[in-house]
């Protein structure tokens, strides 16, 4: 039967590399919320949480960035009695609630703004633009500076992690915020995590990444802020594994026991391709006449439910009944109910 393994050590080394990045790291739990309890209980990082459903998944809410969408002062009240003391804030009337409520009551909390960049993608209509003006952001944070000195404050942005273009980001911060408002910050948090490596992404890319982040470290440290950055896919992916069977082989397509609806949205979604165990290269191909290209299709009757369009393998590895394994699969694989398809079980591999 299909199956997540997730591997707990791989999950602890990634989280330790993003942590040589930053200041502070913050798990993006909406990524594998699996992974959380195992990052809680071995480091000693913060959560990104986005819904209150979430919180289950962290003890200590103290570790909790809480980003709010639509909240009311009662749901404010709500999660800072359960501990909760960070929070981001991403339009104008949950900001004017936020100030309500510490007007109320004056507790030591930390506010993030989140600002509103210009994402570099060449597809439009696609994906919803969050965040506040950056010329509103200037003003609201001297503002709240100014008024209120029980809060620390710090800005938040949002890079897509796939896509490798949006990441000149000490240029883009500060042709954004100005000198007056830095001065105002304790923290700058960095979203949108970082890249992992898949059948259809470039692997070598993350080093150019990783000196633009060490840059912008750089820059914000040099002005006394900490930087926070959220590798939700980075930590999770590579932890997990999607153990799938051959269920059926024919005209070079092959079947398996699982499908993207329930393993991997990623490759409808974003898409990203998941890396198959033991897959050869193109240009394998051509010394070894043994080695084909195959299709691997979900289980599912939906035309869009495939794994990989092209992947090569040998005649040894494309047989009925055999195991597939699919590798950096531990990200963002939550299911849906298409076709009453069963939640695949995660294991967790010490």
């Amino acid at each position: 039967m299909a199956h997540f393994i997730i591997n707990k050590e791989i999950a602890l080394q990634q989280c330790a590399k993003a942590n040589e990045l930053a200041d502070i790291v913050s798990y993006s739990s909406k990524t594998n919320p699996v992974i959380s309890p195992i990052l809680e209980e071995n480091t000693n990082c913060l959560f990104s949480i986005h819904l209150e459903n979430e919180l289950i998944n962290v003890k200590d809410k103290s570790r909790v960035i809480f980003l709010a969408q639509g909240w009311t002062k009662e749901v404010l009240d709500k999660l800072v009695n359960l501990g909760v003391k960070n929070f981001t804030v991403d339009n104008i009337p949950d900001l004017d609630i936020f100030e309500e409520y510490i007007k109320e009551n004056q507790k030591t909390l930390n506010l993030f703004l989140r600002m509103k960049l210009k994402e570099n993608t060449i597809r439009t209509e696609k994906h919803f633009v969050f965040g506040i003006a950056s010329e509103i952001i200037n003003k609201k944070i001297k503002y709240l500076h100014e008024n209120y000195h029980f809060l620390k404050l710090g800005i938040h942005f949002h890079r897509k992690t796939q896509n490798l273009s949006e990441w000149g980001l000490t240029y883009e911060i500060s042709e954004h915020i100005t000198e007056e408002t830095f001065q105002c910050l304790s923290f700058v948090n960095m979203g949108g995590g970082l890249p992992s490596e898949y059948a259809n992404t470039n692997a070598k890319v993350l080093d150019g990444i990783i000196r633009r982040i060490n840059e912008f470290k750089q820059f914000v440290n040099n002005k006394n802020i900490k930087l926070i950055i959220e590798p939700g896919r980075f930590i999770a992916a590579p932890a997990g594994k999607l153990i799938t069977k051959i269920i059926r082989i024919y005209d070079n397509n092959i079947i398996v026991d699982a499908s993207v609806y329930n393993s991997d949205m990623d490759a409808l979604i974003v898409p990203v391709k998941l890396k198959v165990e033991g897959e050869f290269s193109k240009e394998e191909v051509k010394s070894n006449p043994d080695i084909k290209p195959y299709v691997i299709k979900g289980i599912t009757p939906c035309s869009l439910d495939l794994f990989r369009y092209r992947v090569y393998l040998s005649s040894k590895q494309a047989k009925d009944g055999n195991q597939l394994v699919f590798l950096n699969a531990g990200a963002y694989n939550f299911s849906t109910d298409f076709c009453n398809l069963n939640k695949i079980e995660e294991k967790i591999n010490d």
